[in-house]
């Protein structure tokens, strides 16, 4: 399958820079997959299309502000990234510009006494950093560290973005990226859909940066998928079972959640790996066996997330919804607006 099945044009003004004033009030397209029915309510009708005992899983990791920028001991510019904690004060990074940077080398962050030490640089280019300073890299991260934007979004973090890039349902630590699905939600919202009949529960997966990387291969079945860790907890596979044994639907908020879903489960649709790291690629030929709706963004053009809903929602749909969404003047990606499959 060809990677550029999944190309689209998208004008630059489109892709959204800043978060809406209030959360729900983006727009939100349905697709009914019966029929290839496209329809164009807001956010905040959501409750009133979701049928009752729908159980809703949302993922409940948090962003950490990773993005640090220290100096190296020339004075030069170093920006680090921190992607997955090893052991307290060790991480695994990405660093910018990070060639040069050798094993052994100190990143200083003024002010205030903290510093990294270069460990290991892995064949990816990433770095095994120690950090060091009164708190560790806690305290430095609390004190400095920015919320890690994606790269489309062209301007400096600001503090609405260590809110705004958060669900409001964030408890753990852990995530470089929002799983922005679920940037939509308000406590209002939750609670109509609790009133209306909806179940929620949640899981955890910590989104990497391998999210934004792009597929660079020409086959789609060619590319690897970085691996992310997630956890199911023991009341929302019981929600699950209950869901599936009774035939009400799984709505998936978000990719992560779709992704920690599928790889959980066998193909009796029984959850036997409830922890663990996954690099499942989904795309189209997939067959779901969790997840029975889906709730989205709008993703990049031969992006993985993209070819995820087209596998849930069939490509022609999809690119077709994509196409409409272009004409209709929806903003898209992290900070734009949302997409419920049924």
């Amino acid at each position: 399958m060809k990677v550029e099945l999944f190309e689209y044009w998208l004008p630059p003004e489109q892709i959204a820079q800043v978060p809406l004033p209030q959360r729900d009030a983006s727009r939100l397209m349905v697709i009914k997959r019966e029929g290839g029915i496209i329809m164009h309510c807001t956010f905040r009708d959501l409750p009133s299309l979701i049928e009752e005992g729908t159980l809703m899983v949302v993922n409940n990791t948090k962003v950490i502000p990773a993005r640090l920028i220290g100096r190296r001991a020339t004075g030069g510019k170093i920006e680090v990234l921190l992607v997955r904690e090893e052991e307290e004060d060790l991480w695994i990074c990405l660093a910018k510009p990070g060639k040069r940077l050798r094993e052994g080398e100190e990143i200083y962050f003024p002010p205030g006494n903290w510093r990294g030490k270069v460990e290991r640089t892995f064949p990816s280019g990433e770095k095994v950093i120690r950090f060091v300073g009164p708190g560790g890299v806690k305290a430095l991260m609390e004190q400095q560290g920015q919320v890690p934007l994606p790269p489309y979004i062209r301007r400096p973090p600001s503090p609405l973005d260590r809110e705004r890039y958060q669900t409001v349902y964030a408890a753990k630590n852990g995530a470089v990226a929002a799983p922005t699905a679920g940037l939509h939600f308000t406590h209002s919202v939750l609670q109509t859909l609790k009133e209306r009949g909806v179940k929620i529960a949640a899981l955890t997966l910590h989104v990497g940066p391998g999210t934004f990387r792009p597929v660079k291969v020409q086959k789609v079945e060619d590319h690897r998928m970085e691996e992310e860790y997630y956890e199911i907890p023991l009341d929302t596979i019981r929600a699950i079972r209950e869901a599936k044994g009774t035939g009400k639907r799984v709505l998936a908020v978000g990719t992560t959640v779709a992704r920690a879903l599928e790889s959980s489960a066998n193909d009796e649709r029984e959850i036997i790996k409830p922890k663990g790291w996954t690099g499942l690629f989904i795309y189209p030929g997939y067959r779901f066996r969790m997840v029975d709706a889906l709730l989205t963004n709008f993703h990049l053009p031969r992006s993985t997330l993209l070819m995820l809903v087209c596998a849930f929602g069939g490509r022609e749909l999809i690119m077709q919804a994509y196409q409409e969404a272009v004409s209709e003047g929806y903003r898209f990606y992290s900070y734009g607006d949302a997409m419920l499959i049924l």
